[in-house]
């Protein structure tokens, strides 16, 4: 079920270091995105995302006040991990199965249940459901702002390391996961990997959301935007 990716470089001068001497930029890239899993990085990602919880706690009372979400959250693990060394970020296929959103990719994850304690509670068990694997809650590294489904009901994206992929055994259920399936970090920071879509409001222009590109599958919508926003934390300087 699991697919191993082929690894990628990333040149990416032009993004994070300027327009001159682009072969002298490419080992300081490789350098930075190697590190973006190390304990430093992950204590400054900790530190900045511990800023959003106020955050979290305004947007839940809100959840509480809107008709159509009844006040429930949803939680999704935006999950990093390593392959052979490389950071990546682990993603799932949706089971054709499903009634809604059906053969899309996402981040494992789904509505609060009673027995949650939080947020991070959901997106744990929620994983544990759909891949068949435990993440210890020491794994997170903290939630991401929240975010607002089509429906109404916010979204906490929780941003956890799940370590090196070789030590995962995964079980996923074929009635919600049909693949799982990583893309390395130097790919999704490619620009050639990533393209934008436009929608409108009316007659007008109303928003751009990112997509991401990795052969048959595509990153889209709310799970584009939790990996975008997942990106700007973990490789900021």
């Amino acid at each position: 079920m699991f697919k191993r990716p082929q690894l990628l470089s990333c040149p990416m001068r032009s993004v994070l270091f300027g327009s001159r001497a682009l072969h002298q930029a490419t080992p300081r890239k490789a350098i930075a995105l190697t590190d973006c899993l190390s304990l430093e990085n992950e204590q400054r990602c900790r530190r900045s995302l511990g800023r959003n919880l106020k955050l979290y706690e305004a947007g839940r009372g809100a959840a509480q006040d809107h008709g159509r979400s009844q006040g429930r959250w949803a939680s999704i693990l935006v999950s990093l991990c390593s392959v052979q060394g490389e950071p990546a970020f682990l993603f799932t296929l949706r089971s054709s199965k499903l009634k809604r959103n059906k053969g899309d990719v996402s981040f494992a994850g789904g509505k609060n249940d009673p027995s949650d304690k939080d947020v991070v509670d959901t997106a744990l068990r929620e994983a544990s459901e759909e891949l068949g694997v435990t993440v210890a809650t020491e794994k997170v590294w903290g939630i991401l702002k929240p975010l607002r489904e089509t429906s109404g009901m916010l979204v906490a994206p929780v941003l956890a390391n799940l370590g090196p992929i070789e030590d995962l055994s995964f079980k996923p259920n074929p009635e919600e996961v049909e693949e799982i399936f990583t893309m390395s970090l130097s790919h999704v920071c490619n620009p050639s990997n990533r393209r934008y879509t436009h929608f409108r409001t009316g007659d007008k222009y109303g928003y751009t959301l990112p997509v991401f590109r990795n052969g048959k599958h595509r990153v889209w919508g709310l799970t584009a935007i939790a990996l975008d926003h997942a990106l700007a934390i973990i490789t900021s300087p």
